[in-house]
């Protein structure tokens, strides 16, 4: 059986954790942000993780699954 290929788009946006949970980027920090304010900015410099939910999905595109 062939090997399942990773999606390129998914290895580039999202890593593992040592746990096994999925970390990810905000959005909105990549342009238009002199209209957002400072506290915003900041709080969109800082990781998050995928959601329960989506982890499936996510580490499916990831070839974890």
């Amino acid at each position: 059986m062939p090997k399942i290929k990773t999606n390129s788009g998914a290895k580039k946006r999202f890593a593992l954790t040592g746990s096994g949970k999925i970390k990810r980027k905000h959005a909105y920090h990549s342009h238009i942000l002199t209209k957002k304010t400072k506290k915003q900015k900041r709080n969109l410099t800082h990781t998050g993780l995928i959601a329960k939910v989506d982890e499936g999905n996510v580490k499916a595109l990831l070839g974890f699954k």
